[in-house]
């Protein structure tokens, strides 16, 4: 019926429903991925032995499941509702790594491209940022060339991520995707030397800034200059490409408490450390590294100094001969700045080599051209990562990216951001920018009953005394038994409870919002709809929020007879007919007391 018009409270009812439904709200673990994936899908298909379907769902987001799966910072298993309630959160990385172990096959990667635009894009950096913005541009038609300095692709992930922790092949692997889809790599070439930055920004239609932050940060400390000082980035370089370091190693102190700390502590026991020691300003308890890089550390038998700060660096004749250290006092003063104050006698432990795993900066190559803030990071438009030169764009650690997912997603960013550029779009427009980051989602429910603290369950590692000696992958991931286990530990986060209680409502939409939405949008709704409700308040009193859905449907009746001449407008309904004009009830009369017509 097109004729219907609804009355206030129906109406009202409905735009508390479109406010408050939680139906369509994402699962804490997608939001909290900066790519979107659909964490709670294929993490039961998992579960159910689907990973064929399962590797398809990650790849609508991700080109790089088998070295996200080892390496991923995982942001999405931060908020996992198991992690907020039991502290052991999905183990979301490892199964990912499962399901492109078992079924990601080529011959399912989408190499479909649009039309050719006749645009050019280069792309400086051959990292996850620029290789995500390659592919997303290149899918849109134009054409892409990547330029990197390195003769290898990955990045930061390549010279950064120690190889027994992501096997070179399967970055190779993975990174064919872009050779499938047609996407030029120049590598061995370095903008500012073999080609210069205007030269690229005349020759191209964009440019996308993406090389990563591959310079070391020393601290100027007394004996910051002697031989036997390196920054992390230069260590992990020599290490990545050679599986050796050229100068003799043999008690190393690493500064830094991070991820990139932990890979250079455990690493020097592979190029033949004897002695391998830890210091940073923060303890043991915030230390910024995952628990995973902290545990095998001390199980490979890292010598921890958290919670002391390196105060000079010894040296003899030029060389480093030790590091002095004092246990930290507090790291902030009372003006939240930071200011670290010591306390306690200082100690020296006997080192010939000190790595300064303490942050890393982003050369410019530029030549100037685009401004710079902390940490060499170009100044970007934060939503579109546009620059003051109109064909620039910016994507990764060059524009504040600082895990391997966030520069992914910042290269999709920028990608997005280019080929509307390219069209002449406007850059902002119909834009979904909460989507194309991480975001707040407005779930909340209540555990599911009988919720058991299920124990987590951990990937294979290989004997520490084992691993420590070579540079083999030492986490051989999940059993197949595993894996479908822990899989089972997700509690498919949503709140769809009135769905599950009022089978009525699902022959019309996924969630109430869903149902309702044509009602405060366009007015109309199935009179079917209204009249399917047997009244039973059921799917209001399992929603978290209480919301009147019975009394949409069972108001909006009125309306319904009125607009059909004080008839039920659904057919077959003779015996209302019958209850309008001899009963009083205020759900279908149309008589009021003393018998005259509403």
């Amino acid at each position: 019926m097109s004729n219907v018009v609804f009355s206030e409270g129906v109406i009202k009812n409905a735009q508390k429903i479109i406010d408050d439904c939680m139906g369509y709200e994402d699962a804490f673990c997608q939001s909290r991925c900066p790519m979107g994936t659909d964490v709670k899908k294929y993490v039961n298909l998992i579960g159910e032995k689907k990973y064929d379907e399962a590797i398809k769902v990650i790849r609508e987001k991700l080109f790089l499941p088998n070295t996200l799966g080892r390496i991923c910072a995982h942001p999405c298993e931060k908020d996992c509702r198991r992690g907020v309630e039991f502290n052991q959160p999905v183990a979301i990385a490892a199964l990912k790594r499962f399901a492109a172990e078992q079924a990601d096959n080529e011959s399912i990667w989408d190499t479909t491209t649009e039309s050719p635009t006749g645009k050019k894009v280069a792309i400086i950096g051959a990292g996850p940022a620029g290789a995500q913005a390659a592919i997303d541009l290149r899918k849109k038609g134009h054409a892409v060339t990547i330029f990197d300095k390195l003769n290898v692709v990955g990045g930061m992930m390549r010279v950064g991520i120690p190889e027994y922790r992501l096997p070179r092949d399967i970055i190779d692997r993975e990174y064919n995707y872009l050779n499938k889809l047609g996407v030029e790599m120049k590598l061995g070439v370095e903008i500012g030397k073999e080609i210069s930055f205007n030269e690229l920004c005349e020759k191209y239609d964009g440019v996308i800034i993406a090389h990563g932050a591959h310079k070391g940060n020393i601290i100027p400390m007394a004996g910051h200059k002697a031989e036997g000082v390196y920054p992390a980035t230069e260590y992990l370089k020599e290490i990545s490409l050679t599986q050796k370091f050229s100068r003799a190693v043999k008690r190393v102190m690493v500064i830094g408490g991070g991820d990139v700390a932990m890979d250079c502590a455990r690493s020097s026991w592979r190029i033949g450390a004897k002695e391998v020691y830890q210091c940073s300003l923060e303890d043991m308890a915030k230390l910024p590294a995952s628990q995973e890089e902290i545990h095998e550390s001390v199980e490979e038998g890292v010598v921890f100094n958290a919670g002391w700060g390196p105060l000079e660096i010894i040296e003899e004749d030029g060389k480093v001969t030790g590091i002095k250290i004092q246990k930290v006092k507090s790291i902030l003063d009372k003006e939240g700045k930071f200011n670290p104050q010591y306390e306690g006698e200082a100690k020296v432990i006997e080192v010939d080599t000190v790595i300064m795993a303490t942050g890393q900066l982003v050369e410019d190559v530029t030549g100037g051209v685009l401004p710079q803030t902390r940490g060499g990071r170009y100044e970007v438009d934060k939503e579109t990562l546009s620059t003051k030169l109109d064909n620039v764009f910016v994507a990764g650690d060059a524009a504040g990216g600082f895990i391997v997912v966030e520069a992914m997603a910042l290269g999709r960013k920028a990608a997005n951001s280019i080929d509307r550029y390219l069209k002449g779009q406007d850059l902002r427009a119909d834009r979904d920018f909460k989507n194309e980051w991480t975001y707040e989602t407005k779930l909340n429910v209540p555990l599911p009953e009988g919720t058991e603290d299920l124990q987590r369950l951990h990937t294979n590692m290989r004997p520490a005394e084992e691993r420590k000696k070579d540079f083999a992958q030492s986490d051989l991931g999940f059993t197949e038994e595993q894996a479908v286990k822990e899989a089972s530990r997700c509690l498919v986060c949503e709140c769809k409870l009135c769905m599950k209680e009022c089978i009525m409502m699902n022959d019309f939409g996924i969630c109430p919002k869903d149902i309702i939405t044509g009602l405060v949008e366009e007015g109309k709704m199935e009179a079917m709809l209204a009249y399917s409700c047997n009244a039973c308040d059921n799917c209001t009193i399992v929603c978290p929020h209480e919301l009147p859905m019975k009394n949409i449907f069972i108001g909006s009746r009125k309306d319904f007879v009125k607009a059909n001449k004080g008839e039920s407008p659904i057919k077959g309904h003779g015996a209302i007919k019958i209850h309008q004009i001899l009963g009083f009830s205020k759900l279908f009369t149309t008589k009021i007391r003393g018998g005259k017509k509403k």
